[in-house]
């Protein structure tokens, strides 16, 4: 079958891509195509959706965190399926500055993808189609080559709003999904919640895989996506007596899910055997090698959380053992002494000096560059890394010394003064996140660090 694919943009964050690209990644694995989907931008809720309703690892592609030939190898090496839906993030011009640095479009030109633009057409009509004409003038490089349309509140407002786009924008309408009495996703103060953390994700899904069978030409959306070329093969799988040279767990539950696909991969490759498991209701960490603690929610989960006495117990004796463990944002949270949550204090593993509380505003959010200012084992003293940092969390108290912190932001909010990368024995705990695709020699440390101590040194 001939291999298609497309990037899914919007006007502004909250314009319903997300709803309409889990739609219809859902309804074409359901018609039995091997969808493989990808997320623009540092994200891992929207990624954890589209992983979902494919029924494929979502990828993420980030101009920032990777160079143009890291992304287009990425690509090519990761879009097997007969049909790759790329989900954009923010608007479709976004970036990080006026010029736009880093947006939505930039991927989609780098990729020499089609854009299908989603639209809300809330309380307007006509003026839909400006928007629309003026993108499109706005770079004539890119390619939209449709429009679907969200929140169409009537029928009177679809047929309107579907002859002015195609007459003034010259751009075909290729959908309209219609204003719903509630949102399909779960939805709280931070945003979507994690398909993890929810009960009814696959009803979900089925659910937005049923409105895009129904308001979207699913059949004219495959005619106008790019023909891809043939994948480009993967790097070869480690040598004979190097794979799986070292188990690493990774705490993958309800509270911890923020993990790229992209990190996984290159720990494997490194020669490293994963197993996943549940800080909530596992007795105690199994005989591993290193462990690997990404972000997520641990405020959602303080209580089962903390109530695992035992594993709380054996991850901290296993830290100060030496065991190397990696912990990213809301790992870092979980190896503090505690969180207070609405004036109650919920005990944690109590790896660092330090307790935590949860503010209503974002305290760091965006990207990041950190340097590496003292010998951690996961990455080379001097090494300038992109990141990005996005919490609520807020240190309330940190008793620890400057000697524990081991990287200096560049640019960012990090920990505490500046700084990031709590460290003790061979655990590295830090607010920022990495994408292994930028940081390639990440997964190799790990590995290597984690080698090392099984041996003695």
């Amino acid at each position: 079958m001939e291999r298609r694919g497309v990037v899914i943009a919007g006007l502004a964050g909250g314009s319903g891509k997300s709803v309409v690209a889990v739609g219809i990644a859902a309804a074409l694995a359901g018609r039995g195509h091997h969808v493989v989907p990808f997320k623009k931008g540092p994200d891992y809720i929207d990624a954890g959706w589209l992983q979902l309703a494919a029924g494929h690892r979502c990828y993420n592609l980030d101009p920032y965190l990777m160079s143009g030939e890291a992304i287009c190898r990425s690509f090519a090496r990761r879009a097997v399926g007969d049909r790759v839906i790329v989900e954009g993030n923010r608007g479709l011009f976004d970036g990080v500055n006026a010029d736009g640095g880093y947006a939505t479009a930039d991927l989609a030109k780098t990729l020499a993808l089609p854009v299908v633009l989603v639209v809300d057409c809330t309380k307007t009509t006509r003026t839909v189609a400006a928007m629309v004409l003026g993108c499109r003038h706005f770079d004539p490089g890119l390619d939209i080559r449709g429009v679907i349309l969200n929140q169409i509140a009537t029928e009177r407002q679809r047929l309107l709003v579907t002859e002015a786009v195609q007459r003034y924008a010259g751009v075909e309408v290729l959908g309209a999904v219609p204003r719903l009495k509630q949102d399909i996703f779960p939805m709280r103060h931070l945003g979507m919640i994690p398909h993890q953390e929810y009960d009814g994700s696959n009803e979900a899904v089925g659910t937005l895989a049923e409105l895009a069978s129904s308001s979207v030409d699913l059949n004219r959306l495959q005619e106008v996506m790019a023909v891809l070329p043939e994948p480009s093969p993967m790097p070869a799988p480690p040598a004979e007596g190097k794979a799986s040279r070292v188990t690493i767990g990774v705490l993958q539950d309800a509270a911890f899910q923020f993990y790229y696909s992209e990190n996984l991969e290159a720990l494997e490759r490194a020669g490293a055997r994963l197993v996943y498991l549940n800080a909530m209701t596992d007795a105690g960490l199994p005989e591993v090698d290193g462990l690997y603690i990404g972000g997520g929610f641990p405020e959602t989960g303080a209580g089962a959380l903390s109530a695992n006495h035992s594993f709380r117990r054996s991850l901290r004796e296993a830290a100060e053992g030496g065991l190397p463990v990696y912990a990213e944002c809301g790992g870092l949270i979980y190896l503090g002494e505690s969180i207070s949550l609405d004036g109650r204090d919920y005990p944690l593993c109590g790896v660092f000096p330090v307790r935590f509380a949860m503010s209503k505003k974002p305290q760091a959010h965006g990207y990041t560059i950190f340097r590496v200012e003292r010998p951690t084992g996961f990455y080379d003293l001097g090494e300038e890394v992109r990141g990005h940092e996005f919490r609520y969390s807020r240190v309330v108290e940190w008793r620890g010394g400057d000697e524990q912190l081991a990287l200096g932001m560049v640019r960012g909010t990090g920990f505490v003064g500046g700084r990031d990368g709590l460290t003790r024995n061979n655990v590295l705990a830090l607010y920022t996140h990495i994408h292994a695709e930028g940081t390639p020699g990440w997964a190799g440390k790990f590995v290597e660090l984690c080698l090392r101590r099984r041996a003695g040194g």
